[in-house]
This record gives structure tokens, sequence and C-alpha cells, in this order.
């Protein structure tokens, strides 16, 4: 029998970091590389016991089929939140509860996207966005990020064809760890407001600040052309894959039409445990030990980092989020020295995946949340090991 599939999925490729976890049942590997939070971060309690209420309060319609829009004292919440943190008015309509933001990014593709549409990202860009999108065949356009942002001549070229789509995460940017400066998102958003250009707001780790201090949505200054994606991933438990996006009514219709084709609802159950657990705990409590955490987990690999590797290794320094990006020699390339850096039992993630045409071969991403201080320093003692001596041999050519 011939299988005959679709010409999407034949042009999909697999997802690397999903890829690097079969290296991950060796209790001997230390990894860098998937954006796990750290477990120690998990509010089993809390969680347990919002379990327990809800069963017992109103267990028989909690475990019932619900609305595809989502648990609407969940979507209030969420709503409060955002006037809380920024002054932003969203209504609970304006919100749509999804599994993760991977289904976010999916729905938003089905509702936009035909076959070489246009969709302008950052380069380097977040890989799980762009095999997302990539399931729709677009074309792309690559804006480089720069220590403050997108670079905006750039971002004016890109936007001269008037694109349907634009993705970025401007709060510790996936993979970099930059963030946007107020002036360059209030400049974004005056070059969007002159084309018809959806931007989609991505914000997983805005609220991880452990340094500096917070900017506004681009959203405050684009409102109706902005759709927002927001998750409980790294802030309660990525286990739940609840996750939402936040777009005004005419593109909100269309997006819960594609939600109720691909998974009727996301799992009711777990919307009314985490609204128990939201309800009946704080949250910026649970998120001020969250930081202090990631800020001593960060400047161990920094400092790991300074006294092993070579000085020509650049990397950022992030005020929050979980990763750090670096920058090895012209020439060496990450990907061709990861089997080296598993045979030395660390894995990370090479740079080729974040970029659309397998450029920036000598860039990776490293993650510090999910690693104890000691497993970094001897973590980052194997790459240097790695990468060290790669450097040396390109120098003695």
């Amino acid at each position: 029998m011939q299988l005959r599939f679709a010409r999407r999925i034949s042009k999909t490729k697999k997802s690397f970091v999903r890829e690097i976890f079969k290296f991950l049942g060796d209790p001997e590997m230390i990894s860098f590389s998937g954006g796990f939070p750290n477990p120690n971060s998990f509010p089993v309690d809390g969680i347990k016991e919002a379990a327990i209420k809800v069963l017992e309060a109103d267990g028989a319609n909690a475990l019932q089929y619900s609305s595809s829009e989502g648990y609407l004292p969940l979507r209030q919440y969420i709503s409060k939140r955002y006037q809380k943190r920024f002054g932003l008015e969203v209504d609970p309509s304006e919100i749509l509860i999804c599994n993760g933001s991977q289904q976010a990014f999916d729905l938003i593709a089905k509702v936009f996207l035909e076959v070489n549409d246009t969709v302008v990202i950052e380069y380097p860009a977040y890989l799980g966005a762009l095999q997302s999108f990539g399931f729709y065949e677009p074309s792309y356009k690559e804006v480089k990020l720069t220590s403050s942002g997108l670079d905006l001549k750039q971002l004016e070229e890109a936007l001269k064809d008037n694109p349907k789509l634009m993705y970025v995460v401007p709060n510790f940017q996936n993979p970099t760890g930059l963030s946007y400066s107020a002036e360059n998102r209030l400049a974004i958003a005056e070059l969007l407001k002159k084309t018809d250009t959806i931007l989609i707001e991505d914000d997983p780790y805005g609220e991880l600040r452990f340094k500096g201090v917070d900017n506004k949505p681009i959203k405050m200054l684009l409102d109706e052309q902005t759709i927002m994606l927001g998750s409980f991933s790294k802030i309660v438990s990525p286990g739940m894959r609840m996750g939402w996006l936040v777009a005004k009514k005419d593109i909100m219709d269309k997006l819960v039409m594609a939600k109720q084709a691909s998974d009727l609802h996301s799992n009711y159950f777990t919307q009314r445990i985490l609204t128990q657990y939201l309800l009946d705990n704080d949250i910026d409590e649970h998120i001020k030990k969250i930081k202090v955490m990631y800020l001593s987990q960060r400047e161990a690999m920094l400092s790991s980092i300074k006294k092993y590797f070579d000085p020509s290794i650049i990397t950022t320094e992030p005020e929050g989020g979980m990763f750090l990006w670096a920058t090895l020699p012209e020439g060496i390339s990450s990907m061709s020295l990861f089997q080296e850096a598993v045979n030395e039992k660390i894995v990370y993630v090479p740079g080729d995946p974040f970029y659309v045409n397998g450029e920036g071969i000598n860039t990776l991403r490293l993650n510090y949340t999910n690693s104890t201080k000691e497993e970094i320093d001897i973590g980052i003692q194997r790459l240097a090991k790695v990468f060290n001596k790669a450097i040396k041999k390109t120098n003695s050519r």
C-alpha cells in the first residue's frame, strides 16, 4: 500500500527540542535544552487542594463538556490580571482558553494563512511558532533582533508589502532572552499602523522579570491590530497545558470556529482546578519565589561561563525569562558539535532550528531554569571542553 500523505506534512520538520528528549533518559546527562520550568516551583499542594475542592463542591459539572471559549471565571481572572498589571482593559469575551500557546499558533494560522502568505518573524525566532506556522506553508520575512528590539529599518522594509501576520516575543525572547525597549515597541506600533498586518504578541515569560523594569504590551499601542498570547505554563505548571489568546470580536469569532473544529474545548476539569488554585492562592507571591530561584540560576550559569568558556564566546545577559543565547566564533557550527557534547553528557539546542533557512550555525540556546547550581557548573565545564577545543582547532589552522 502506498501512503499518500498531505504535502504539508512532508514539508514539516520534527521539533529538534523534542528529538533531544531521547537523550534525557541517561541519568548522567545534564540538559540545558528544553524550556522546562524548575519543578521545585510547581505548587503541588495548592493544586491538590484545589482539585479536591472542585470535585467535592461541583465534581459532576467539572467532569462534563463545556464551552469552546473556556471557563468564564478563568477568563475573568485573566481579564482582571491585565487590568492589575498594566491598566489594560480586556473583556473576558475577548479571551479564548487554549491548550498552551502552541495551539494558539495553530488556530491563528488556520484562520489567516494561505500558501505563500507572508509572516514577518524575528531573526532568530521561536522554533515552536515556526513549526506550527510551517504547516500552512507561508513565506517568511526575517527581521534582525538588536539589544533593544527589532531592527526598525529592516522592519519597515518587511512591512512594505502589507504582510498578513507578524510574530514577536517582546519579553525575554525565545531563544535570545532579549527584551524590546519602550521606544522600540512604540516605533513598531507606529509602523504597523500603516498596514493591515496583524501582530501576534506572544508573552509566556513576561511575569518572570527579575531585573529592570517592565514595559507595557505593544497591544496597548495597537489594540485591534493585535492578537496577544499568554500562558500559565511558566508561572503555574506546563503539564496543565493552559494558555490563552486575546483578540477583538471579528477575529475571535473565527478563532472560536477553528477551536471548535480542533478539539471542541480545552480540558475543562483542568480549567476548573486552575481557577480554584488561582482564587485560593496569591499568585504574585508564588511568582516572586520563582524569580528569586531563576535569578540565582542565571547568575550561576553566567559565572560558570565566565570561568570556563573561551572569551571569544559571547552570551546574552537577560533580565528575566529562562534562556541565554550564546554565539561561538564564526565558522564553528554548534550543530556539528552537538554529538560531541552528547558524548560528554551535556545537551543544548543548536541555533539552526531558530532560523528559517538554517542560518546562525555558530549560535545556541542554553536553558538555566531546570538545573541545580551544581549541575550548571558541571554542565558548563563539559560544554567548555567541547567548544574551547573547537575554537583552539580553528585558530591553529
